[in-house]
């Protein structure tokens, strides 16, 4: 995208500096980037104008609530090209823009210097250059003033040419001149590109997702808050970051669904909890059959204390039973003989679920009643919402909600469940959604999982798109994992927690949960209808397996970043290999997996050597991570076995001095 193009002569708006092609910028600077607290930001662009004088440019940012601008100097990296970073102090909505300036000084000293060595007669230059020295003293202020009076005397005083030139080319001359620039006629890069700067947990986390009502350990007992603070030392000991509860919200009774989405509800069945509301209440109101308001408040404390975040179910829809129901049946489609519109997805039908029409004639209300509930939730104690199907509703409306709701608290995070078309997943991000679901559940293979990856890390979506990718969900049982066993999840659990910074299971996962209902992707007995007891420490679980990969995910800096990911080649099409290096280069992960739950298999690895700076014949150490062992490689290539039982390894790499010995084994 070309900016600030020269406009009609004729009407007196010339713009003297080409600047263009700034990045990040995101379509035309309509929708923000997206970084976290902490990182440095770096911005680009072309910037030149005619002939050869010197040109200097800096970058402007400021907070959406500052309003003086701060600036940070560009410097030239190579064909016009400029550069310069800063540091992301807070969590915030930031602005920045670029803005250049020819520089006579800078122009003049470097002719003056070309001069000197080529033996010419410099008085008119001299002249010249004292004359630019006077003009920064009409800029400058206070010491700085005096100090460029005591320079123009120097120069008044000296005897001879050599003199008055050192005295105007020496640093401090420089400087000066530098900090006070004629930026009368710079110009300013047309727009004000936007960057949301959001907590690290937005970048880097683990998620972990339960059931309340399924926490309890007598079975056909209704779970509680205080269940589910009695398994928070179990999740934290997995090494998980955020505790993801579906909605907790009271359950409708009209059309509640039956065990494994029956149309038929016997007494005892809890109902869906995505069926929210009833004469209990709606958005607001948690079941009584888990407690009270407070009980939950206090499970987002004891959360805390272990380490955790909660993060809730945020779905604007209700069940036949919701308060709003009765309250604003305008908020509703209606059909033509004025019933309300169930939701459905032919030919499924969801007779327990009232969608909302966003755009409906009391749209202002209602909209502000979605806001209301999100802000009821985070006086509570709550930063994370994971968003239920916000493809199903207008982009203009989340638009406006995230804004609003972040403009007062910006440190609030929403994750998007939406698994539909590509185009309409990335919307979603650009106009605000902090995280979003991926189509990683049912990428399997290696040329699928290396397609994909780079498209969201090497491509214009790593500015804005960050995905989470979960192994499994309530509604999602992979094929894979039906099939593949436990070796199936222990590969795919490596998969999510290397290859993205953000990833997520559904409970059960840990126990290697797999029976579906035959000929889908549905759990059989699926909990979304039903309250489950499970043995947590069941025989052939895999939680130490989570455990260890979680711990190397929180020591190692390249795992808390989805840049940085490269493919590399493996002789197995069964065998997919990677690297993944930390934002300051001071780290290298190379991790292999195999996607063959069923067999061993041995792929001749090709080690990138050329990027550690290193030669086809020279050596480094690796740590493999996950058992802990130590070797030392030498070349270009190495082979490595993978089995069922051990299907990934994760791999520390140092290169070796050739002088240098590290005994592998200490």
């Amino acid at each position: 995208m070309m900016a600030n193009t020269p406009r009609d002569p004729m009407r007196g708006d010339i713009r003297a500096i080409w600047i263009a092609n700034v990045w990040p910028e995101l379509d035309g600077g309509r929708f923000p980037v997206k970084r976290v607290a902490g990182e440095r930001f770096e911005v680009s662009a072309d910037i030149l104008c005619e002939g050869h004088g010197a040109l200097s440019a800096v970058l402007r940012y400021r907070t959406v609530k500052d309003t003086a601008w701060r600036e940070t100097p560009m410097a030239p990296v190579d064909n016009d090209r400029w550069a310069a970073d800063f540091l992301l102090e807070e969590n915030a909505r930031y602005l920045y823009t670029v803005e250049a300036w020819t520089d006579p000084s800078r122009t003049w000293a470097r002719d003056l210097e070309k001069r000197l060595a080529a033996g010419m007669d410099v008085t008119s230059e001299l002249l010249e250059g004292a004359a630019l020295l006077r003009t920064a003293l009409a800029r400058a202020a206070d010491a700085d003033r005096r100090r460029i009076e005591e320079r123009l005397a120097a120069v008044a005083r000296a005897t001879s040419q050599a003199q008055r030139a050192r005295l105007l080319l020496d640093t401090e001359t420089a400087e000066l001149m530098a900090s006070y620039p004629d930026r009368s006629a710079a110009t300013l890069y047309e727009r004000e590109l936007e960057l949301l700067v959001e907590r690290p947990l937005a970048q880097c986390a683990a998620w972990y997702e339960l059931f309340p009502r399924s926490q309890g350990r007598v079975p056909g007992r209704h779970g509680t808050f205080e269940d589910c603070i009695a398994r928070l030392p179990d999740i934290a000991a997995m090494g998980f970051d955020v505790l993801y509860l579906p909605p907790i919200h009271p359950v409708g009774r009209r059309f509640r669904k039956g065990r494994n989405g029956g149309l038929m509800a016997g007494p005892e069945d809890p109902g869906s909890p995505w069926a929210i509301g009833n004469e209990q209440g709606g958005h607001k109101a948690v079941e009584p059959a888990l407690g009270t308001l407070g009980d939950f408040r206090r499970l987002v404390g004891a959360a805390r204390e272990h380490g955790l975040e909660i993060a809730l179910d945020y779905a604007l829809q209700c069940s036949p039973d919701h308060p709003w129901v009765q309250e604003h049946p305008e908020w509703f489609q209606h059909r033509p003989d004025g019933t309300i519109k169930y939701a459905e997805n032919p030919p499924k039908k969801y007779q327990d679920i009232y969608p909302l029409d966003f755009f409906c004639r009391d749209r202002e209300a209602l909209w502000e009643e979605a806001r209301s509930v999100l802000v009821f939730w985070i006086e509570q104690g709550v930063r994370i919402f994971r968003v239920d199907n916000p493809h199903t509703k207008p982009i203009p409306f989340w638009a406006w909600l995230i804004r609003e709701v972040q403009a007062v608290f910006p440190d609030v995070v929403f994750l998007s469940e939406a698994f539909t078309r590509p185009k309409l997943m990335q919307a979603l991000a650009k106009v605000g959604f902090t995280q979003s679901y991926t189509y990683f559940t049912w990428r399997n293979f290696k040329d699928e999982l290396t397609a994909y990856f780079t498209e969201l890390t090497g491509t214009e979506l790593a500015e804005y798109f960050r995905g989470n990718l979960f192994t499994n969900t309530p509604d999602i049982l992979p094929s894979i994992l039906q099939q593949g066993g436990r070796p199936a999840f222990m590969l795919r659990a490596a998969l999510a927690a290397t290859l993205s910074s953000l990833w997520g299971i559904y409970s059960g996962y840990e126990l290697c949960e797999n029976a579906a209902v035959p000929g889908t992707e549905e759990y059989l007995d699926a909990e979304k209808y039903e309250i489950r007891v499970r043995d947590w420490e069941a025989p052939g679980n895999i939680k130490p397996y989570l455990a260890r990969l979680n711990c190397i995910r929180r020591e190692h800096s390249a795992l808390q970043t989805s840049r940085g990911l490269r493919f590399y080649r493996a002789d197995d099409d069964n065998i997919v290999f990677y690297g993944k290096q930390s934002a300051d280069g001071a780290e290298l992960l190379w991790i292999a997996v195999s996607l063959d739950p069923f067999e061993a298999h041995e792929a001749l690895l090709h080690l990138p050597l050329d990027g550690l700076g290193l030669a086809a014949d020279e050596r480094v150490q690796v740590h493999e991570l996950l058992t802990g062992r130590r070797q030392l490689w030498r070349g270009p290539t190495h082979p490595l076995r993978l089995e069922p039982d051990e299907p990934a390894a994760i791999f520390h790499v140092s290169a070796l001095p050739r002088t240098a010995f590290v005994d592998p084994c200490s």
